[in-house]
């Protein structure tokens, strides 16, 4: 085996294990080039089973990667379950560092790591899934020169990770897995260029962070501004990024979010707080009903009457979270007073 000329960095969720099956029966077993594959999965999942499914449909050789293994051609590398994906200096870094948009392993960690180390010589892949992941990673992947490519939404069994990619990054190719294989193929017979301009600092610093698995808040100072929004993951302080086009946040613990799952998070985040908010309430109105029942006093007459309020705002609280409206921005709730 080889030192690869070319990366290619592959970024699939929900659907994506036939859509991998189908694209790498296409991929030639002479590549000049590592695959590098990131599919969300569950953390318990046997993922030498997942590789050795891949196994039986291409020609190239198919590893679960350890800390420290050299990069080589005509070899795919998938993410172990619950560990990111990286390089570095022509090795591969399998770390359990902090989630990124809640994702571990992540396409954005792998395809900026990919990005920052081997700059206009990575071709990046979005194939089907939910929600956001590996649109910023494309975007890092453009800035250091290299291409991106995403699965035609009409045909990805999930729309969501390619049509992201498609409204936030300038992609270079968009096109059904039966072309997928046949373009990547072409793409890495195009001579190896060493970079036409340098690698982005903010890139590089970003890499470095992940690579130690925690930086500091100096770290995370230099390429953002501390905004007033907390961490999902861990409750510290966020910095909004301020290079690329993709609006990100990250804290100094590591964890990263697109402004998307940054959004996605806080309105989770949202119902589950009306949902304590209801079970108070409910238990609030349980204590003012046994309060109630103890005599017929004017004490008596006024806790009556403030379980049939509370009973009026836990029925609209019920009613707007089963609407669904605890996710929906613009929308007000009207809470008892003590």
């Amino acid at each position: 085996m080889a030192k690869p000329s070319h990366l290619i960095v592959v970024g699939a969720s929900a659907g994506g294990m036939p859509a991998l099956v189908k694209l790498v029966s296409q991929l030639p077993g002479e590549l000049p080039a590592s695959v590098l594959v990131v599919q969300h999965f569950s953390p318990d999942s046997d993922g030498q089973h997942l590789v050795d499914r891949l196994a039986r449909h291409t020609g190239l050789r198919c590893r679960l990667p350890q800390n420290g293994d050299l990069l080589e051609d005509r070899t795919l590398y998938l993410a172990p379950p619950d560990r990111h994906l990286l390089v570095r200096e022509g090795r591969i870094l399998v770390t359990k560092g902090p989630r990124e948009n809640h994702y571990r392993p992540a396409a954005d960690a792998l395809f900026r790591s990919a990005a920052v180390a081997y700059g206009p010589n990575v071709i990046g892949v979005v194939l089907t899934g939910m929600l956001h992941d590996g649109t910023a990673g494309l975007e890092f992947i453009k800035r250091c020169g290299g291409t991106a490519v995403v699965q035609d939404p009409h045909e990805a069994e999930y729309s969501s990770m390619p049509e992201t990619a498609l409204r936030n990054v300038a992609i270079d190719h968009v096109v059904t897995l039966s072309q997928m294989g046949p373009l990547l193929a072409r793409l890495t017979q195009q001579e190896s260029q060493p970079g036409s301009a340098p690698i982005p600092e903010d890139l590089i610093q970003e890499a470095a962070i992940a690579e130690r698995v925690v930086g500091n808040t100096e770290d995370v100072d230099k390429i953002g501004q501390l905004v007033p929004i907390t961490c999902p993951d861990c409750g510290g302080n966020l910095w909004e990024i301020t290079h690329g086009k993709v609006l990100r946040y990250r804290c100094h613990t590591g964890h990263t979010f697109t402004g998307d799952s940054l959004l996605k998070s806080t309105q989770h985040n949202l119902e589950e707080t009306l949902w304590v908010a209801l079970r108070m309430m409910e238990e609030r109105k349980n204590l003012l009903t046994s309060m109630a029942s103890r005599g017929e006093s004017f004490y008596s007459v006024q806790q009556e009457e403030r379980i049939e309020e509370i009973k009026k705002h836990i029925n609209r609280l019920r009613e707007f979270l089963i609407n669904g409206g605890g996710g929906t921005s613009g929308s007000t709730v009207v809470t008892p007073e003590d």
